[in-house]
């Protein structure tokens, strides 16, 4: 045995309780002999404060399937999700089309990411998203929705030699180095500086701050969310249409971010289709992995694309190795299939006009629910300061701790009582969000509305069971700001 053989030899790896009699590594085995080390393996391993977190809203009840619209945790229990994975699970967890196709994929034995070859998966993908964006040629694949608007940036400033990029504020595209500098919630941004430079923040929904930024001719790009991700904040009916115009005076790419409003979540494949604009770029992720294989797309105009892979030499000049994986492709093409065929565009623009309806009465009976906003199945519901005297001190003590907790008084009940998973929009403000998947049918809207109105009915009653919750975490707070 040589001195190499012997080093190896002695080297102590821990051990993995995941193989069977004869050696074979068995994932289920693994995953089953150490699920209850779950929150501990993730603290001390990866991002404890999540953890801390979980445990101190009492969500850590430890998921351990999931099953279309629904989670289920150790003890069995079913959760109505209507957060899916941040909009990843669009046509629901674990879909037996998309697992078929992933299984086909893998038993195909196919060479995948030769790199001096082309991928049919990746130009049938293509095509398929381009039938939805006629105006739109040619398209760019990545990993994530990250990726996605980092490659629209490097796109934008290529073909136009401008460097300027504008975005609106509240927007969200992502958290890499050149998303972020487009990333209007400070939260994200700080601590990160600085930034890439050439980047305007703008109002949302407003015409004339962006036509003062676009009339310098130096902006590549402007970039918006026809809905934005982070407070369901919605696009005028003509701002979209407005900008597009703008854009074309000034010369400036038009970008539609639709990373998660994209593929039917709000009622229409694209949500730039309630607005009749045809955009240069559109970005898409999220849904269109199907949930198990991460893909993000630039969807853009020939001459974009052209002058970025302008001559041979430049064939590769801009590109992600993973990005048009045979695997991610298959997702892709299966969430497509799934998507039409079991017409969840549809199904979203139904469901999500009753949800939103429902809501927008409990808005007009309880003085705490101050709007409801959003399209198909992006929803919000914004919460606001009441009128009357014992609900806005119960309100204003809960403010003064920390802006936004009141709407933790509605998610933690949800979650605890009714058995629904959701989140407060953002740090600091005060919306609700919902994005289910689009598979939710008739009884999950029933379960939505009587969960909603029976926790908003109750955090109207001072004192009672919302405003304990909600004494008892603003003394949680208290202690942790002084620990420090």
């Amino acid at each position: 045995m040589s001195v190499q053989d012997r080093a190896i030899q002695n080297v102590a790896v821990p051990e993995l309780v995941g193989g069977d009699e004869q050696g074979a590594f068995d994932i289920s085995r693994l995953l089953e002999s150490r699920e209850t080390d779950r929150y501990d393996l993730y603290g001390r391993h990866l991002n404890d404060m999540m953890v801390r977190v979980l445990q101190t809203i009492g969500y850590d009840v430890g998921f351990r399937a999931g099953h279309g619209q629904y989670l289920f945790d150790r003890k069995g229990d079913r959760y109505l999700d209507l957060l899916s994975g941040w909009g990843v699970f669009g046509i629901g967890r674990n879909h037996p089309v998309l697992r078929d196709a992933l299984k086909s994929v893998l038993a195909a034995d196919l060479p995948n990411l030769v790199q001096m070859d082309v991928s049919v998966l990746a130009g049938l993908l293509a095509e398929r998203l381009l039938s939805f964006v006629p105006y739109l040629d040619k398209v760019f694949f990545a990993n994530s929705g990250t990726e996605a608007v980092e490659a629209a940036i490097k796109f934008a400033r290529c073909a136009t030699g401008r460097s300027g990029i504008v975005y609106c504020d509240h927007a969200f595209h992502g958290l890499s180095y050149g998303s972020l500098s487009l990333n209007g919630d400070a939260t994200f941004r700080d601590g990160f500086g600085p930034l890439l430079p050439g980047c305007t923040e703008v109002p949302f929904n407003d015409l004339a701050a962006l036509d003062r930024a676009l009339s310098t001719r130096e902006i590549a790009a402007f970039i918006v969310e026809p809905i934005q991700g982070k407070t369901v904040e919605v696009a005028d009916d003509l701002y979209l249409r407005g900008a597009q115009a703008l854009c074309r005076k000034y010369g400036t790419l038009f970008i539609a971010d639709e990373i998660q409003t994209g593929l039917g979540r709000t009622g229409k494949f694209f949500a730039i289709e309630h607005y009749g604009v045809e955009p240069d770029m559109v970005l898409v992720a999220k849904a269109l992995s199907g949930g198990h294989v991460p893909i993000g797309a630039v969807l853009m105009r020939k001459p974009i694309f052209d002058k970025v892979f302008s001559r041979m030499d430049r064939a590769v000049v801009h590109g992600s190795t993973f990005a048009k994986n045979d695997l991610a492709m298959a997702a892709g093409l299966a969430t497509l299939e799934v998507i039409q065929s079991e017409r969840l565009v549809q199904n979203a623009a139904r469901t999500g006009a009753r949800l939103i309806a429902s809501l927008e009465r409990l808005a007009e009976r309880f003085e705490l629910v101050k709007s409801v906003r959003g399209k198909g199945l992006m929803i919000g519901i914004e919460f606001g300061p009441p009128r009357s005297l014992k609900l806005k001190a119960a309100w204003t003590l809960l403010e003064t701790v920390k802006a936004g907790l009141f709407c933790q008084l509605i998610t933690i009940p949800l979650f605890k009582d009714h058995k629904i998973l959701a989140q407060v929009a953002g740090n600091g403000n005060h919306i609700v969000k919902l994005l289910p998947a689009l598979v939710i049918n008739e009884t999950d809207c029933d379960w939505i509305e009587t969960a909603f109105e029976k926790v908003i009915a109750d955090s109207h009653q001072v004192p009672g069971a919302v405003w304990s919750l909600g004494k008892t975490m603003t003394e949680n707070l208290r202690k942790t700001t002084m620990a420090r």
